[in-house]
């Protein structure tokens, strides 16, 4: 047994500021922000070695990226996706800062089976000692026994919650098995055990250990609490599986062989693809613990899996993909997402109907048009006109009446173009982000209205003082000539009827008519000429008032809906560094009835 030291209280605390590093709703962006605990194990810890930096700190290559973007992940992701989404991206960065600071010099596997598969006889047997307590009465393991090859381990053991009375030493101290150095071997109580203290020990272990040999036997290695419970949820975990069929001796060649085939078809159907021709993946082995036979095939391949020295980082790689296909339905949706050029456009154009700059333009073109006419008209068509709005300024006739403005339509056309392009900005994206999005826009909504009316008030009416051009007093002259002659013409014929002027009625008639033609002329060419300038000031009067109601509406609502968008696009970003790809290094084979690895490549692509 090790002189083990310390308690879990150290990987308690260890996991507690794990949690806060990721629970504090920030993007960890300095990875060196917490100190890292070293777990002591006697005499025998190697500090220099074993002691590791905060999170991603030693785990190299794209391993550390997926670490770092999971990270950020949740950090962008707390205050729009749901906590318990969350969860299990949280466990794993907790388990990746716990893991790390404990022996990077030890491959902790745990031996699962169910009751009577013969799991404790296969224990001993690698142990090459009774370690583990054997026999007829069922549970006969009921709690996880340690065996460590090397010193060390404690810290691991101490995550384990294994006790001290339960830590064991292979015959002769394990300093024999070279290839075993490093190794930290653990019987697990039967996954189907009636007491339930067990069952819920062994889920408990097996998302702490780095690899696990299940050990199945003839009888029950197609039990469905095996498959639905285990090997298919942990189908991504193949690369840090080993599947020993145990107890051939009681089969022939030929029987062990058909066995063994249906157990490998049963592990691809789990989605544990076989890692067949060099693919690396989980292991698939026969052996007998009684007679040994395949013991010494299964020493070897676990002492080359233990010596790479890779099972924690595969097991945390693992991990991450998990968490990744659970974030799926968070962070990925069907379809194009944000907002084009041309919702834009139309936005601004459902917001400038609503402020009404389009009335408001042709209203400024229309008072152009009649200032121009009216300064520019006869007398006489001006004082007909006079005439006529008096009289309308004068009449109860309810029909004159100018309609009253219905205020709620226009907040009505403000809050229907919030939502269409609410509607457009979240869709195609996940029900979380598009809800984000619509909130934002709501959030911008509010208020809205009355800012464009302040907006519309602040600028003034364009059609109440409309400018003149520089040709209105050469027209004005025009047409005070025209009236003048008018004038001239008629008084020359009075004169000739009372005789002050000499008789003569061609010349006063032409003079007469000259001024009549020529006063509606007048007019008519100043109409003519006014339309383009008119037109021209009514398009520049709602264009600054549909850019004035953009601005708004973009400031309100775009540029928030569009913060989300990016704060989505960043996520997404990141959600792809966390799935990212994976190299597999282990490829492994031997044994009687040959071994395969099983890798993610199959398994990963069924997984997402």
């Amino acid at each position: 047994m090790d002189d083990t030291r310390g308690s879990g209280s150290g990987s308690g605390r260890g996991r507690e500021r794990g949690r806060e590093r990721w629970d504090d709703g920030l993007i960890a962006r300095r990875a060196g922000e917490r100190a890292p605990d070293v777990v002591a194990d006697g005499e025998h810890e190697a500090p220099e070695e074993d002691t590791l930096p905060p999170l991603g700190g030693n785990y190299g290559g794209p391993l550390r990226t997926r670490l770092d973007a999971l990270h950020e992940l949740v950090g962008l992701s707390r205050t729009r996706v749901e906590s318990a989404a969350l969860a299990e991206a949280g466990r794993v960065l907790d388990e990746a800062a716990a893991r790390q600071r404990l022996s990077s010099r030890h491959t902790v596997i745990a031996l699962a089976g169910a009751t009577g598969s013969g799991k404790s006889t296969l224990f001993n047997a690698l142990a090459g000692v009774p370690v583990s307590e054997t026999g007829l009465r069922r549970p006969t393991t009921s709690a996880p026994i340690a065996l460590s090859w090397s010193e060390g381990a404690a810290g691991l053991l101490d995550r384990l919650a294994v006790p001290s009375r339960l830590r064991r030493r292979p015959l002769a101290g394990g300093a024999a098995d070279a290839d075993l150095q490093g190794l930290v071997l653990i019987d697990l109580p039967d996954h189907d055990s009636a007491v339930t203290a067990h069952r819920d020990q062994v889920d408990r272990v097996l998302g702490l250990v780095d690899a696990v040999i299940w050990v199945v036997d003839p009888e029950k290695y197609a039990d469905a609490a095996l498959h639905e419970r285990y090997l298919r949820p942990l189908a991504g975990h193949a690369e840090v599986t080993f599947v020993v069929l145990n107890q051939i001796d009681r089969l022939g060649t030929d029987a062990a062989d058909l066995v063994l085939d249906d157990l490998r078809r049963l592990l691809d159907e789990d989605g544990m693809a076989l890692g067949e021709h060099g693919e690396p993946g989980a292991t698939v082995l026969a052996v007998s613990a009684l007679s040994g036979e395949g013991v010494p095939e299964l020493r070897e391949l676990v002492g080359r899996f233990v010596q790479e020295r890779t099972a924690p980082e595969r097991r945390l790689a693992a991990d991450i993909d998990a968490a990744a296909v659970r974030l799926r339905p968070a962070y990925l949706a069907d379809g194009r997402s944000g907002l084009d050029e041309r919702a834009r456009e139309d936005f601004a154009d459902r917001l400038a109907i609503a402020v009404g700059a389009h009335a408001a333009g042709e209203a400024a073109e229309r008072v152009w048009r009649r200032g121009a006419i009216r300064a520019c008209g006869t007398p006489w068509l001006r004082l007909y006109r006079w005439y006529e709005r008096l009289r309308a300024h004068g009449s109860t006739d309810p029909r004159l009446a100018s309609p009253a403005e219905d205020e709620l339509t226009a907040r009505q056309r403000v809050e229907q173009a919030v939502r269409i392009v609410a509607d457009e900005a979240s869709r195609g994206l996940p029900t979380s982000w598009a809800q984000a999005v619509r909130e934002a826009a709501a959030r911008g909504a509010d208020g809205l209205p009355e800012a464009l009316d302040e907006l519309t008030a602040s600028m003034g009416d364009p059609a109440a003082r409309p400018p003149r051009p520089a040709w209105w007093p050469a027209a004005v002259l025009a047409q005070v000539v025209m009236t003048l002659l008018q004038l001239f013409g008629a008084l020359w014929l009075v004169g000739q009827i009372v005789g002050v002027v000499q008789p003569g009625l061609l010349p006063p008639v032409l003079v007469m008519i000259g001024g009549i033609v020529g006063g509606p002329f007048v007019e008519w060419a100043c109409e003519g000429a006014v339309k383009g300038p008119a037109r021209r000031y009514g398009q520049e009067a709602e264009r600054r008032l549909r850019e004035a109601a953009g601005a708004c509406g973009r400031a309100r609502v775009l540029d928030p809906v569009s913060a989300e968008l990016m704060r989505y696009r960043e996520v997404r970003e990141q959600y792809a560094t966390v799935v990212g790809t994976r190299p597999s290094a282990r490829v492994v084979g031997g044994g009687r009835f040959g071994t395969t690895r099983m890798g993610a490549t199959r398994a990963g692509v069924r997984g997402r």
